[in-house]
């Protein structure tokens, strides 16, 4: 499904163009089919159509699909031959050609074609297509393009477009041209029959049947596609900052591409990297142009990368906001970025070019300001970058580019760059110390004698990138932030419900270092080639040996989780399997507690862990209260045999869950030995499946199903299977609904066992008289000693386990069920004040007092929380 942009006929001098200022255009829409409709008075000439507007409203799109439709017959029937050319292409060539080489060229189809003959009127059923011409050099002075009528005669491409244009090459041809803003002066208006101005998506309704349609191509998931267009319908319709951004199709393309790598990664789709999106994005946009100016030739050496421009003057904007923690920039700003030094003419027009065609597609009016783009108002307006995370991209290729050199830095690279060209050294320090300053000489002459000082001035230079990368990482300001993945997918789809107000210039930067890392990835520096931007291998390597160890140094301490989870995408964004192994080696715990998991994420952990060696483990792999579902777990089963022992409470994980469980239980190689699996919706079903494993497994040392929904018929097939199992250390069936004989017949079992230690009981559906059977069987009968931790009263004194049954139950009881939580704690007072009473001991009496104050405060603590989670309900 193609969503067609809005076009509206109109001569650029009728309104000011721009690529945000068409908000609130109310002109009809045409369409291309309607631009070359007969009736104008064009004297039995073809019609010249020039299509303008701003970089990214998808005028490359409308071509393409005009293509396709003339073919399909559908569009433009009306022309028997359509010839479309890029103009990149064109500005390419130098050999001089005729009209008919050229088109036969491209087409060899065509190469004998009649219509192209010039003879009687068979061109005027032909219409060629002329995309980007801001990439080529055109001049309608008679003096530099000669006039040309013969379609055979060789000339250079350009002044065969300029002939054709003219009319005097192939009159009745019609000609559709596409060009930038900057561009729109270089075809005289003597020579365009009609103006069209293309303004992109200008409403909501435009950009979300973009988004449906490209989410629906991308995925067969409809109900997750389905709430992810009405999240973002409903942050396009806030008239937020992304909105703004959206009327520029390019910046459609960048959301979709962004969406569907958070939402619908797996571990079949290729690899895919935040970094990499954002530089295929400028690639799409900026690939293969140079900054130069409208009229001339320019040299090579003449001729400077645009995105290498972009970098130094908006990246330099970008590192500037980043490290004062600015996200808007005043009029002042962007003034100071271009402007400064009073320029030539030649200066200026590139200058204009520049503001026209980049600062507009990079930098759009603050939404928050609340100020029209059109306003009147005196004030001075604020400006951003269009996507938020566009900001930190630049700053980070601007660092990583080197463009934030000391002057001393700089100067020695260029000293280095000139030392390894020239072939006599003498006769350049000669050459030079007759026109450079003495004090600045001087530097050279240090070089020249200590070349090793420009080695250890360049180290210094890609250690303090690293250490900036790592400080960035890790601030301490940003530890309780969401992890960077949830921020990106908050600028995109919003943030629904109650949020605390944040001022545009306080928020974090937390992507920038991410993307350093990511730029030094080998696919995003040929891409960056392909922009002009080149990232040498030695600097990548000197800044990957410093960042690996400011990574290790870092990764030894205990981090929060969300920074835990941010260390981890910037090693999926560096893609480098030896420094990603070698960062691990350090860590022996990874706590991602309470981080909102998604798919993109768990293949993230999982690609991370996938560098190590088989023989890698954690000691702790925690995942508790992620989110975690079924489907989730599929993409974690590469991280999960690396770890010694799996944490997965307070999950929704079902029945099914356990399959991909077991399975995994069941590897031969299978390294798990504590397997936390408590406040999971399991059911019997689902302990059952598990139970399957334990013959077989011969790792598992600690097994919690704690809160599980167990009944008494699977707790009593665990009981006979435990004998199956000779490893087994630690069982914790608590918060479950097992009755007095299961419990009984469940110790039983795991006092028989070889190895089993403990069991956790408390909670359970357990009766006075199962506690005390319970109790007189640890007291006598046959077997081995099991610490049962069934209640805090052993009998009529205070069992050894009181302290770690109430401080389980003080951590979760806000997320158990809160009036059967209460109601053991009340069980536990009434035994506690029973057993008290039949103590003679002052002492013994103290202690019961202090136990049971602490069942008091337990209960204190479920009641406040009770009060606090029904205080709404009540207003």
């Amino acid at each position: 499904m193609h969503v067609d942009p809005l076009i509206v006929e109109r001569h650029p001098a009728e309104h000011k163009p721009g690529p945000f200022n068409v908000k609130h255009d109310k002109s009809a829409s045409v369409t291309v089919e309607e631009l070359f409709q007969s009736g104008l008075d064009t004297r039995d000439q073809g019609v010249n159509v020039l299509l303008y507007g701003a970089v990214g409203t998808g005028k490359s799109t409308v071509v393409r699909k005009l293509v396709l439709d003339w073919c399909s017959g559908s569009m433009l029937s009306n022309f028997h031959l359509m010839v479309p050319f890029s103009c990149e292409d064109l500005s390419k060539m130098s050999k001089p050609l005729s009209l008919r080489d050229l088109v036969g060229r491209k087409y060899i189809h065509l190469r004998k074609t009649p219509m192209l003959s010039g003879e009687l009127d068979q061109a005027r059923n032909v219409l060629f297509i002329f995309n980007g011409l801001e990439k080529m050099k055109l001049d309608f002075r008679m003096a530099s393009t000669e006039l040309c009528s013969d379609p055979n005669e060789a000339l250079p491409p350009g002044a065969i477009v300029v002939n054709l244009l003219r009319k005097y090459l192939l009159p009745e041809v019609s000609i559709l041209v596409t060009t930038r803003l900057s561009a729109l002066e270089r075809v005289p208006q003597k020579y365009v029959t009609r103006y069209a101005q293309i303004c992109g998506f200008n409403d909501p309704a435009r950009q979300r049947a973009y988004f449906t349609s490209r989410l629906l191509q991308q995925t067969g998931k409809e109900p997750r596609k389905d709430e992810l267009i009405e999240l973002l319908y409903l942050n396009l319709r806030q008239e937020s900052q992304l909105a703004a951004a959206c009327y520029l199709p390019s910046y459609c393309w960048l959301t979709c591409a962004m969406l569907h790598f958070l939402h619908y990664t797996d571990e079949k789709a290729p690899i895919r990297t935040l970094t990499g999106i954002y530089t295929s994005f400028l690639r799409l946009n900026f690939g293969g142009e140079v900054l130069e100016t409208g009229g001339g030739v320019s040299s090579e050496d003449e001729q400077k990368s645009l995105m290498l421009y972009v970098v130094q003057t908006v990246g330099k904007l970008a590192f500037d906001g980043v490290t004062k923690k600015r996200a808007s920039f005043s009029e002042d700003d962007l003034e100071k970025l271009i402007g400064g030094a009073t320029k030539t003419d030649e200066e200026l027009q590139k200058l204009a070019m520049f503001r026209t065609d980049v600062l507009d597609f990079f930098l759009v009016p603050c939404v928050e300001s609340k100020r029209s783009y059109d306003s009147a108002e005196t004030d001075e307006k604020h400006y951003v970058f269009a996507v938020p995370a566009m900001q930190e991209y630049l700053a980070a290729l601007y660092v990583v580019l080197g463009e934030n050199k000391t002057a001393l830095e700089k100067l020695t690279k260029q000293v280095s760059t000139t030392l390894g060209q020239a072939e006599d050294v003498t006769t350049l320090f000669s050459i030079l110390s007759k026109f450079i300053p003495f004090k600045i000489f001087a530097v050279f002459n240090l070089l020249k004698l200590f070349p090793s000082l420009l080695e250890r001035i360049s180290r210094h230079s890609k250690g303090h990138i690293a250490r900036t990368m790592a400080t960035e990482m890790f601030r301490s300001e940003d530890c309780f932030n969401e992890d960077v993945l949830d921020q990106v997918e908050q600028s995109l789809l919003g943030v629904h419900g109650p949020h605390p107000e944040e001022h545009l210039d306080e928020r974090s930067f937390e992507l920038y270092p991410i993307f350093m890392g990511g730029l030094l990835h080998y696919g995003n520096r040929r891409l960056l080639e392909q922009l002009g931007c080149s990232i040498k291998s030695e600097t990548v390597s000197q800044i990957t040996r410093s960042l690996k160890k400011q990574l290790v140094r870092a990764s030894r301490k205990k981090l929060p989780p969300e920074e835990t989870m941010d260390l981890l995408t910037l090693l999926y964004e560096f893609q480098n399997p030896r420094v990603t192994v070698e960062v691990l080696q350090s860590i022996r715990v990874i706590d991602l507690s309470t981080v909102r998991m998604t798919p993109l994420k768990c293949f993230v952990l999982s690609s991370v862990l996938s560098c190590c060696p088989q023989g890698f483990l954690l000691d702790n792999l925690n995942l508790s209260s992620c989110h975690l579902t079924q489907d989730l777990l599929h993409l974690l089963w590469p991280a999960f045999r690396h770890a010694r022992s799996l944490t997965l409470p307070f999950n929704r994980l079902g029945p099914e869950s356990c399959i991909l469980l077991r399975d995994l239980l069941l590897e031969p190689n299978c390294t798990i030995k504590s397997l936390q699996l408590c406040d999971n919706n399991l059911l019997d079903a689902g302990v059952r499946t598990l139970l399957d494993s334990l013959p077989k497994n011969q790792s598992l040392q600690h097994l919690s199903l704690m809160h599980t929904g167990l009944g008494d018929a699977v707790a009593l097939e665990l009981s006979e299977r435990l004998a199956s199992h000779t490893g087994l250390l630690e069982l914790n069936v608590a918060y479950n609904n097992i009755g007095d004989s299961t419990a009984v017949a469940l110790v039983n079992a795991c006092r028989e066992h070889p190895t089993i230690h403990t069991v956790h009981l408390y909670l359970n559906q357990l009766t006075d008289v199962g506690k005390q059977s319970l109790y007189e069987l640890q007291q006598g009968g046959s077997g081995r000693h099991v610490r049962v931790l069934a209640s805090v009263m052993e009998g009529s004194d205070i069992s050894e386990d009181w302290r770690p049954i109430l401080s389980i139950i003080g951590k979760n009881s806000i997320s158990w069920e809160r009036e059967r939580v209460r109601e053991q704690l009340q069980v536990f007072l009434r035994d506690l004040e029973w057993g008290r009473q039949q103590q003679q001991s002052f002492w013994k009496k103290r202690h019961f007092h202090r136990v049971e104050s602490g069942v008091k405060q337990t209960l204190l603590m479920l009641d406040k929380a009770s009060a606090v989670g029904s205080g709404p309900s009540n207003n």
